[in-house]
């Protein structure tokens, strides 16, 4: 039953009187369907049947996916997922001539698959340390390739900095079309002996040796 508010009586219910209407449903069109079915003769309504039947099998051929058809392309990868580095050694000069000259050390970058990727060194291990790719300081690596690039490495304040680097890292910004992602490089092994003989060199300069003494006895003069 339709209608706004409730149904109230019209007369008592103690008086077994009626009640008032307030609305009526009209006829649902499944009922009036069925009702018109049934007028149908028997051979009309199989006839009617066959053909329903028959659409609905045409619709669900035409619905089903074709095998064999052509597959969903993969996702463009990870930047992070699909680069590597190796460290190759030491540039020339192999160490600093002073104190305060920078590091330089080699690393083959390589993208495995996807889109080309672009990087940018941001720093490394200690927060004394500041690190670029030189001369440019931002590249791109295609996919498939490798190329080979120089990470400059300053020291700028030698306090709290552990001057035997272990498993030193380089923080590196990774860009391709899905995304922008920071990543951290963990190297051991050579370059972490490269890098500690930086650090040794900026840190822990040799000191200089005192003068020696004079040797012999000192002139004097003797009042006569």
């Amino acid at each position: 039953m339709t209608g706004t508010g409730p149904v109230e009586p019209g007369n008592s219910p103690d008086s077994g009187g009626s009640y008032d209407v307030v609305g009526v449903d009209a006829p649902r069109l499944t009922d009036r369907l069925s009702a018109r079915w049934h007028t149908f003769p028997p051979r009309t309504r199989k006839a009617a049947l066959a053909s329903a039947l028959t659409a609905a099998a045409a619709a669900g051929v035409l619905l089903a996916p074709t095998p064999g058809g052509p597959d969903r392309p993969d996702p463009t990868p990870w930047p992070a997922n699909v680069t590597t580095w190796h460290y190759l050694g030491p540039a020339t000069p192999t160490t600093p001539t002073t104190p305060a000259a920078p590091g330089r050390f080699r690393f083959a970058v390589s993208v495995g698959k996807g889109p080309p990727v672009t990087l940018r060194v941001n720093g490394t291990s200690s927060p004394g340390l500041h690190a670029h790719t030189t001369p440019e300081p931002e590249f791109s690596v295609k996919t498939g390739t490798t190329r080979t690039i120089a990470v400059e490495i300053n020291v700028s304040d030698c306090s709290g900095l552990p001057l035997n680097a272990d498993l030193p890292f380089l923080d590196v910004t990774l860009r391709n079309t899905r995304a922008i992602q920071r990543h951290s490089f963990i190297f051991g092994g050579a370059f972490s002996r490269d890098l500690s003989e930086l650090l040794h060199t900026a840190c822990a300069p040799p000191t200089a040796r005192p003068a020696p003494l004079p040797t012999g006895s000192a002139g004097s003069q003797n009042a006569d």
